[in-house]
Order: C-alpha cells, then sequence, then structure tokens
C-alpha cells in the first residue's frame, strides 16, 4: 500500500502525489493495465482505498490508536503479575514477621531494609539484566522490588492484632498458628492490603512505562505506552505533539483510575467501620 494525498488519471497512466510527510510530496507514475491485469475498470475503488487514523499514525504508518489500545493489554498485564508477586511475598513474609518475632523478625526486616535502600529503577535494571530483556521479564522485575512494602505493612497490621483478645483466645483454644493466621488476622487487615494492591498497581504501570521509555522494557514492535512515548517524544516541539501525549494521558487515566478504586475498595471492605 501506499500513502498518498492526490492522484490523476489520464489515459493509461496513473499519477500520484506519494505521502512523504505534511510538506512533502513525491510524484510518481504508473502503468494501469500492469496494475489491474489489463482490466482497468478494476482500478476504483479496489485499488484506491480511504482510512481514517482517528489520533494519527507515527513515523512508521502505524495507527496510533490501534497501538494505544493494544498496549493496554501490556499495562494492566504487568500490573497484575507485579501484584501478585508482591502480595504473595509481602503477605507471608510480614506475617512470619509480626507473628513470631524475635530472630525470624530480625531476619526478614533486615532483607526488608536492605532491599528498600537499593533504588527501585537500579533494582529493576538488575533482575531485568541477568533475567534477560523481554515481554515477561519485566514483569518478574517490577514485581520483586515492590513486596517490601507489603511486607512492612503487613508486619505491623500483625503486631497490633496479636495481642488482642480473640487471638489470645484463639491460641488458649489450641490452634494452630497457621489457622490462627490465616483465618483470624489476614481477613481483619484485608482493607489495607487492598488500598496497598492498588497502589502497586499504579506503580507497576509507571515502572514499565519508564523500563520501555529507556529501552529496557518491552521490546519493539510490541506496542507499549511508555515505548510509544519514546518513539515519538521527539515530535512534542515540532508540529505533532499528541503522538507523544496521548499514551502520556493514557498512562494517567490507568494510574488515576487503580489509585481510586483503591480507595474505594478500603471503604468497602473495611471490617471496623
Amino acid at each position: 500500500m501506499l500513502p498518498i494525498t492526490k492522484y490523476r488519471i489520464s489515459n493509461d497512466t496513473l499519477t500520484v502525489n506519494k505521502f512523504i510527510d505534511d510538506d512533502t510530496t513525491v510524484i510518481q507514475t504508473y502503468s494501469i493495465n500492469q496494475l489491474t491485469g489489463n482490466n482497468p475498470n478494476t482500478l476504483i475503488p479496489n485499488y484506491l482505498i480511504t482510512k481514517t487514523f482517528w489520533l494519527g499514525t507515527d513515523k512508521f504508518g502505524r495507527d496510533i490508536l490501534s497501538r494505544l489500545i493494544i498496549g493496554t493489554r501490556v499495562s494492566l498485564t504487568v500490573g497484575i503479575i507485579a501484584v501478585l508477586i508482591s502480595l504473595t511475598l509481602g503477605i507471608i513474609l510480614g506475617a512470619l514477621a509480626g507473628y513470631y518475632r524475635g530472630w525470624v523478625d530480625e531476619v526478614i526486616m533486615w532483607l526488608v531494609n536492605v532491599t528498600w535502600s537499593i533504588p527501585t529503577l537500579l533494582l529493576v535494571f538488575a533482575i531485568t539484566i541477568s533475567l534477560g530483556k523481554g515481554f515477561w521479564q519485566i514483569f518478574i522485575a517490577v514485581g520483586l522490588t515492590m513486596w517490601v512494602s507489603v511486607a512492612r505493612l503487613i508486619r505491623g497490621q500483625v503486631l497490633a492484632l496479636k495481642e488482642l483478645e480473640y487471638i489470645q483466645a484463639a491460641k488458649a483454644l489450641g490452634l494452630k498458628d497457621s489457622r490462627i493466621i490465616v483465618r483470624h488476622i489476614l481477613p481483619n487487615i484485608l482493607g489495607p492490603v487492598m488500598v496497598i494492591a492498588a497502589g502497586n498497581f499504579a506503580t507497576a504501570i509507571i515502572i514499565e512505562a519508564g523500563l520501555s521509555f529507556l529501552g529496557i522494557g518491552v521490546q519493539p514492535p510490541q506496542p507499549s505506552w511508555g515505548l510509544m512515548i519514546k518513539e515519538n517524544y521527539n515530535f512534542i516541539i515540532t508540529h505533532n505533539p499528541l503522538l507523544a501525549l496521548i499514551p502520556g494521558f493514557a498512562i494517567m487515566l490507568l494510574v488515576l483510575a487503580f489509585n481510586l478504586l483503591g480507595n474505594g475498595l478500603r471503604d468497602a471492605v473495611d471490617v471496623k467501620s
């Protein structure tokens, strides 16, 4: 397919203005008989097609709206996987540290403090380099950097709940520690967990976009909002800034949506209110 701005038919010749840039076209001529196999009546409309790109196209002629919609899958997937990994590690380690205290608490909190002292992007860089560039590697790398905040929150909540009367009663009845943690403690801290899960979801989307912008996240031609900003950010100061601003607005709206969702879930599952 050839992008054109206009065409003219003269006898057996089709003359087109090939689109190069907004102010640049190249005139090219084609033989109608060669194009149509000596059947010129099929030239129009079979060979001249009009398409509408609602958000425009990038420098390769790809539809921005289609790439924006497909790129949503990347952002939602990285959020889901990162939240699952961070919640799994954070809840297990945080609950063990808060419930058993002693050397278990000291070891886990030492690991939390060491992990937290490393800048997030630097840690993601290291994990991504060790796992390799790819679609799934970046999701795992983001998830492995976000569990520390979950672990500290869970530890604090467990420390507060384990001294309450109903936990002491459960211990007096001889219930196993695993049953007390899973059946009696964790359901009562579901509200804060939901809030931090939604926050981690939003943070994972931003981290993935930043990594894709830096070139170590999702690799082309796979569409990603961060990659779309990287490919088109130089147009911000020229004639078409929307090529980079549109995926940026998409990131902003999705992050805002999950932050609002987290606040709503907190109010819905808050057992104390």
